[in-house]
């Protein structure tokens, strides 16, 4: 299998606009189905059990020093699956999926692929032979119609980076900007409501969240992406990702190249307050929402999930 050829996006490129729209096009076409949010709210063994896969890919992604969008597209492939086809609520037939969409998810974009039974070596619940891994696999290709090639908020990541040009978040370089909103990116997919994003709009708050405020969508990007819904998704990441220190809400795992939240932890740690005003500032004015944010909601449905 080949691994996956994503445009991703640079500014200053004459073809930005054309592989903007291409991909903005393609949202729709690699997302779970529209009631899948619903079954995981009203399944709660459904609901636990995708925490508990949550959970293995992003140990496993950390283990091996995976790229943040192998994880992303774990999770991915699993939700679309699900979305298509129902498991039997049973522990070891969610783990064989889990590891079935980490095993795809690594030969679409890893180099270097662990052997299927390296990558259940954190999981000894249960541990598959490779011959009923590969034939896992094979049943989520055919329910994905070998559709693999997910569009997923980092093909837009720097695209975002440059042209939201987030002069205003004292952070020191793009690359340290790339990796905060990568972490904000990965924890998204710990909170299901999220799934009601299309990738290009979380992609975008992630990275006005990563600067602290100070910026908005460009106009010609504001034809493609709602600012209404890019105001929403910080509102959701402010409620759910940013309640505590950015060092220790963040810090999922270590990102490949190392991840940059070491650098940030001396200044976000000193001004965790100052990272929550400039979310607020954002909310306020950049994108439209009222003075005050209404109470933080309970969601017993979705609980924490635990590292």
């Amino acid at each position: 299998m080949s691994h996956r050829a994503s445009p991703q996006l640079a500014a200053g490129s004459a073809d930005d606009s054309l592989l903007v729209d291409r991909l903005l096009d393609s949202e729709p076409r690699h997302a779970p189905r529209p009631d899948y949010v619903r079954l995981c709210r009203s399944r709660s063994g459904l609901r636990t059990s995708r925490q508990d896969a949550i959970n293995s890919i992003l140990q496993v992604h950390s283990h091996f020093g995976f790229k943040p969008v192998t994880a992303f597209l774990s999770i991915s492939y699993f939700d679309r699956f699900l979305s298509s086809r129902p498991l039997p609520e049973i522990g070891w037939a969610f783990q064989l999926l889990t590891v079935a969409c980490l095993s795809l998810a690594a030969k679409m974009e890893e180099s270097c692929v662990p052997l299927l039974l390296e990558l259940q070596a954190l999981e000894p619940t249960y541990v598959f032979a490779p011959e009923t891994v590969q034939r896992m696999e094979l049943l989520v290709l055919a329910t994905l119609k070998w559709n693999l090639r997910s569009v997923t908020p980092f093909d837009f990541l720097h695209y975002f980076v440059s042209v939201l040009r987030p002069s205003a978040s004292g952070l020191d370089s793009v690359s340290a900007i790339n990796g905060l909103a990568s972490s904000i990116i990965l924890k998204t997919t710990r909170v299901i409501d999220f799934l009601g994003f299309p990738p290009s709009v979380i992609a975008a708050a992630a990275v006005i969240a990563a600067a602290g405020g100070g910026v908005s969508l460009p106009d010609a990007i504001d034809a493609r992406i709602s600012r209404e819904m890019v105001r929403s998704c910080l509102q959701l990441m402010d409620e759910y990702l940013f309640d505590a220190c950015p060092s220790k809400v963040l810090s999922i795992e270590p990102v490949a190249p190392p991840s940059p939240l070491g650098v940030l932890d001396a200044a976000a740690c000193a001004s965790c307050e100052s990272h929550a005003e400039n979310l607020a500032s954002v909310s306020g004015s950049g994108f439209g929402s009222e003075a005050d944010r209404e109470n933080k909601r309970q969601r017993s449905s979705e609980p924490d999930v635990q590292e």
